[in-house]
């Protein structure tokens, strides 16, 4: 057995890195399986060198995060654990932290994919990402527009997703227009929301800066100087595709997001997402980038549930004609 310890500023910051009861201790030990005791303001680890590492390697994270922002959440805690924890080096993503310039508040990639993924949004005006649920795809392209945003790289972002239902119909959902597409944007609200006070993302909206609109809104508009995310990609047709592409102008840069393995259009229906990554992805500016399994930093059960599917993918009944 193997021990090794790790100084922090006070007590009280070690009490913030071991939650409410323990519970962040809890998940480390775990998850990486090395013992943790506290003496002043250090810890001490005991175990194998491997969980000796791995346990140097996510509290070491985990205090950079305490540092920086004075709390830790537990989707940050998931989030270190999913990576350092289980092998994968998190080290290089930190170079590409985003600052929100809001109260010091920056967002850091968790994965290495996720930190290529920030890499390609800064460095090309035209960037395709698809991966599964909890991959950070959508979070990171928000993050990434609030600081353009901030830096007057941009006047404007636009926050699109398409109303396809994912076995519902609106026609039966109470309420105007609006009122009916309000469930198929607040995922990119509840983003922006976390990134920034409520009244700052309050007056945006009100001036128009951030503007959260369906798709179909977006015929005939040209966009210049404007942060565009296509959130839910895969559920566009061809034409759909086409449209939104179309609607990039000079100054501006253009995300579009998507899972190809939780698409909503009709068996039929080819998904614009597919077919626009097969066109564009060789054309210079352009970069594809693919999120996996290992990118996932929401509760750790997401991955083994994305991993389930994955290895068992759903049949669909086909409906005879009687």
């Amino acid at each position: 057995m193997t021990e090794a310890s790790l100084s922090f500023s006070s007590p009280d910051q070690i009490l913030l890195l071991f939650g409410t009861q323990d519970r962040y201790l809890r998940q480390v030990r775990d998850v990486v399986g090395v013992d943790v005791t506290l003496r002043g303001d250090e810890i001490r680890l005991l175990g194998t060198d491997e969980q000796i590492r791995k346990g140097l390697a996510v509290f070491a994270e985990l205090r950079a995060i305490l540092d920086k922002r004075g709390e830790l959440l537990e989707s940050e805690v998931e989030g270190v654990l999913n990576t350092t924890g289980n092998g994968h080096q998190a080290t290089a993503a930190t170079d590409e932290t985003i600052d929100l310039f809001e109260k010091a508040r920056r967002v850091a990639p968790r994965t290495l994919g996720q930190a290529e993924y920030v890499k390609s949004i800064r460095e090309n005006d035209l960037v395709f990402c698809i991966g599964p649920a909890g991959s950070g795809k959508t979070y990171l392209a928000v993050a990434m527009a609030v600081n353009a945003l901030r830096q007057e790289q941009v006047q404007k972002i636009v926050l699109v997703r398409p109303a396809v239902e994912a076995g519902e119909r609106l026609g039966f959902l109470p309420g105007d227009l609006l009122a009916k597409v309000n469930p198929f944007l607040r995922p990119l609200l509840d983003a922006l929301n976390e990134m920034l006070d409520f009244e700052q993302v309050k007056r945006y909206m009100e001036r128009d800066v951030i503007e959260i609109v369906p798709l179909a809104f977006m015929r005939g508009r040209t966009l210049n100087n404007t942060f565009i995310i296509l959130d839910e990609g895969q559920n566009t047709t061809v034409t759909q595709m086409k449209m939104f592409l179309t609607r990039l102008g000079n100054g501006s840069k253009i995300v579009v997001t998507g899972d190809t393995t939780q698409t909503d259009l009709p068996p039929h229906v080819t998904s614009g997402l597919n077919d626009a990554i097969a066109r564009l992805s060789a054309i210079e500016g352009i970069e594809h980038v693919k999120l996996t399994a290992r990118d996932i930093v929401r509760h750790r059960l997401v991955k083994e549930i994305v991993k389930a599917y994955d290895d068992q993918p759903v049949r669909h009944a086909v409906r005879r004609k009687g």
